[in-house]
């Protein structure tokens, strides 16, 4: 499948030497097929290249990397590594339960109509504090997380269905799956990345077999 890089940077030049034709030879645009060639090097090519670009551009906003690439971030990259299968970003983002590579994307995005519309002006936003704003000296959701994000993926699957902690009490498997009472409460799923502790954790290394093999390094 051909690179949409090497595609747009293809469309890119030509709409270039296109528009160099019509600078230094304007008598070609007398005729109408000139015409045509004037209206497509100077708005049709510039609008498709425009176009896929920014398509391109938002995709790689999805991106793990992308989404960490940020001073205030790298904490929150490096708690997907922590070697505790019990950490809930590090358990998800290490058994492939999300797509490690749009990690942050999959569980922060809201699963609603205009869920990936809304992530996308937010990540915007990010980007303006990032290099015209005040970065927040706390980083915090927008809004509490909500269940119905969990169970986009987990409802209906047998390790949640069937969980100790899920069904403690009668009911209490309800109760969750309504969202009147929370995944992220005391005593379940409450640490989040828990990246003021990364000091004390040890890490995993991608294709390393050994519990804790890099020490208490950060990766």
């Amino acid at each position: 499948m051909p690179d949409p890089t090497m595609i747009l940077v293809a469309i890119i030049l030509v709409a270039a030497a296109l528009v160099l034709a019509l600078v230094f030879k304007p008598s070609i645009t007398i005729t109408k097929g000139g015409k045509i060639l004037a209206f497509v090097s100077i708005f049709i090519f510039p609008l498709f290249a425009g176009s896929m670009g920014f398509k391109e551009h938002m995709e790689r906003s999805k991106r793990t990397e992308f989404c960490t690439s940020c001073h205030v971030m790298k904490d929150y990259g490096k708690s997907l590594l922590i070697d505790d299968p019990a950490h809930l970003p590090a358990g998800h983002f290490q058994n492939n339960r999300v797509p490690r590579e749009q990690a942050c994307y999959t569980c922060h995005t809201t699963y609603a109509m205009f869920g990936p519309a809304k992530s996308k002006l937010r990540g915007l936003r990010h980007v303006y504090m990032q290099y015209f704003g005040k970065i927040p000296d706390k980083i915090e959701l927008y809004e509490p997380y909500k269940n119905r994000e969990c169970l986009h993926c987990h409802g209906g699957a047998r390790t949640f269905e069937e969980g100790a902690t899920h069904n403690m009490e009668d009911g209490r498997l309800e109760l969750i799956k309504s969202g009147e009472l929370s995944c992220l409460t005391t005593g379940c799923h409450d640490a989040g990345h828990g990246v003021k502790d990364l000091a004390s954790k040890t890490f995993w290394t991608p294709g390393s077999a050994t519990k804790g093999s890099t020490g208490s390094e950060s990766p």
